[in-house]
């Protein structure tokens, strides 16, 4: 467990505080400080809160946290803390647990000597969630006793006061989001528990406890890494085979800067590196991150030409070759990160760059020579990607001579448009000649080009890039894209800023989509990332009565817009209306069936190539009606575990996942 503090008090108190500016703001535009009003939004209340627990813990004062979803809406988190000072604040004449509920920017992050280091929301955290709760108790245990405020919607109703004696310290924050602020109220369970999962790897020896309550039947978890990252590590790897039996681990702090790393080598071609700063996802890298590769690299090579790995006639590995199959976690703590955006997705500091570079490149160094098996086998693996990287150059070369990046004709199954202003145009990945046919006659050729694909293209999370190269398929769309592939990726040269993955909605059309985006996620992430890839949704039902027509694209659609089709033509022609008669349960129609249902006649669709041109554009072509799905990934380390399962080589994983998920699973979308 974390090592507690013995005085409770030390360095804590009013004179900590810092009060920067009010919370007039935050109710008239939350999505400011939250990002949105939505599901997302609602989660980061409770990261909110649970942040200044872990503040606690990284600062040495706290080793337990419980997070606990209670009845009607409302969520309790509990720390064993120091609590929130009660006294009163010498600046706002108000307690100092009411100054930080609700002023923004008011913290112990902005004083001198509250926390070394903090992550949270540019410390507006827990004064945020009090603005966007309808309402919010915060009991403190503190001076032998334990103290209560409840607040309304950010204001408080009453003093803080003792309420009974109490043992310890700690802070427990319970609150109710607004609900006429969120479009979304109810909290996600598995979402919260993969990132308390989450933080609970980088915050090592602090137990983290969840209750779900909210019905008869409560569930709880709780995670307890005393290992910390480097357990993280281990369960990334779980599902893979791994190249490097000992995870190197190095935990040190030069300069005020905490730096703490974690490594594993798979046999997979892919690369999983994670970085935060504070606990904080750095989605974006940084200067932490540079640091750590600049010295992987090094060290790697220096290792191989040392122990004559690498000849003196031989190229070095490079960065590409030294990340393939690595699998790490770089986190490090510094007392005043400077973020590049509001998202905190990269670090500028430039001053941990060298940092994080000596202290991995003499700890790894020392590792390779204290395992000398586990540096053959990382060796060994580098050498293989250098070998494969060479002939991927050789492959691409004789792909880019035959296509548009060397200035000669593009794919000739593409069917192009005639802009040639990149975010203006569009492609469409379709299944096959038959919805190909109908694509290219439906589409809007000024902006729209249609890519046919014959069959399934290759599964690359099982494949190097110079056997991908090899499939004609994967050809044909590396060079319609125009952006080059690999080290030579460039996305500014990329053709069409949507990239649209149209398929039938069938078991087919569902794993054709899925290869498609482990091929973009795995080598186009910066499309992913970009907000480039989109899944076009085609309508499953064509519904008509009369000379009415409805597309629906679900089973539960299909049934309320038979009712209304129904109704209104009974309206039209003077009839009554009245509630429609039960029918006899019916088999579902199968693919292209029709059937006529209350006067109304119903036809399923099977593929695209099943709908005239016109039917295309109208329900799926057509920028004014149709539904397209931006492909984004949130969590990126759980995105590549599941990439993993589905499309890997451990099948008894991929049973386990399909036997899982099975009654979740949806064809039809």
């Amino acid at each position: 467990m974390a090592k507690l503090t013995d005085k409770v008090t030390q360095a804590y108190g009013a004179q900590q505080i810092t009060v920067l500016e009010g919370l007039e703001p935050v109710r008239k535009r939350p999505g400011m400080y939250i990002g949105n009003t939505a599901h997302k939004g609602l989660h980061h209340l409770i990261w909110e809160v649970v942040d200044n627990s872990i503040d606690e813990a990284m600062a040495g004062y706290c080793n337990s946290i419980t997070i606990t979803l209670l009845p009607d809406g409302w969520l309790s988190v509990e720390d064993n803390g120091r609590g929130i000072p009660v006294e009163k604040h010498p600046k706002t004449k108000k307690s100092t647990l009411e100054t930080v509920l609700t002023v923004l920017h008011a913290g112990g992050k902005f004083g001198d000597g509250g926390y070394k280091v903090s992550g949270g929301l540019h410390g507006v955290g827990v004064s945020v969630v009090n603005a966007l709760s309808d309402d919010l108790v915060a009991e403190v245990r503190r001076d032998g006793k334990l103290w209560r405020q409840e607040y309304k919607r950010g204001k408080a109703q009453g003093n803080v006061k003792p309420i009974k004696v109490a043992k310890g310290t700690g802070t427990t924050i319970s609150f109710k989001p607004d609900a006429s602020i969120f479009t979304v109220t109810e909290f996600d369970w598995k979402y919260i528990l993969d990132h308390l999962r989450q933080q609970a790897y980088l915050t090592k020896g602090v137990r983290f406890s969840i209750r779900d309550e909210r019905s008869d039947v409560v569930h709880a978890y709780g995670f307890y890494f005393e290992g910390g990252i480097a357990s993280y590590v281990e369960h990334l790897n779980h599902k893979k085979e791994i190249a490097q039996e000992e995870v190197f681990y190095v935990e040190k702090e030069m300069e005020h800067v905490k730096v703490e790393i974690a490594v594993q080598y798979s046999k997979d071609f892919t690369e999983a590196v994670n970085s935060f700063v504070n606990n904080i996802h750095t989605i974006e890298g940084g200067s932490h991150l540079v640091g750590f590769r600049t010295a992987l690299t090094r060290t790697l090579n220096s290792y191989a030409r040392k122990n004559n790995f690498l000849k003196e006639k031989d190229e070095n590995l490079t960065g590409e070759d030294v990340r393939e199959g690595l699998t790490a976690i770089v986190s490090i703590k510094i007392p005043e990160p400077q973020f590049e955006g509001q998202t905190k997705e990269k670090l500028g500091n430039a001053e941990v760059r060298p940092i994080v570079d000596s202290v991995f490149g003499e700890q790894f160094t020392i590792f390779l020579e204290e395992h000398p098996q586990d540096a053959k086998e990382i060796l060994h693996k580098c050498l293989l990607a250098k070998e494969a990287r060479d002939a991927a150059r050789a492959a691409r070369d004789t792909v880019l001579r035959k296509g548009a990046l060397e200035g000669m004709t593009l794919p000739g199954k593409l069917a192009d448009c005639s802009s040639r202003r990149a975010e203006d145009c569009e492609l469409y990945i379709v299944e096959g000649d038959s919805a190909g046919g109908s694509a290219k006659q439906g589409r809007d050729r000024s902006f729209q080009a249609i890519l046919p694909l014959r069959g399934k293209i290759l599964n690359v999370e099982k494949a190097r890039l110079d056997k991908m190269l090899q499939n004609n398929e994967i050809k044909s769309l590396l060079i319609a894209l125009g952006t080059n592939i690999g080290e030579m990726f460039d996305i500014a040269k990329l053709r069409y800023h949507r990239i649209i993955i149209m398929t039938d909605a069938d078991v087919d059309g569902a794993h054709i989509r899925t290869l498609l985006l482990t091929l973009f996620y795995r080598h186009f992430p910066q499309l992913v990332s970009a907000g480039h890839i989109y899944i076009a949704q085609p309508p499953l039902y064509r519904l008509q009565k009369g000379s009415t027509v409805e597309y629906v694209y679900s089973d539960a659609e299909k049934e309320i817009a038979v009712e209304r089709l129904a109704a209104a033509a009974a309206a039209k022609k003077g009839k009554k209306t009245k509630e429609p008669e039960v029918e006899a349960p019916q088999e579902p129609l199968e693919e292209d069936e029709e059937r006529t249902v209350a006067g109304v006649n119903i036809q399923r669709y099977k593929g695209l190539g099943e709908m005239n041109p016109g039917q295309l554009w109208e329900t799926t072509m057509d920028p004014a009606t149709r539904t397209l799905l931006k492909v984004t990934i949130e969590d990126a380390a759980k995105a590549d575990e599941i990439f993993d399962i589905l499309m890997g080589s451990d099948v008894s994983s991929r049973k386990h996942f399909i036997q899982t998920h099975a009654k979740n699973a949806n064809l039809d979308l």
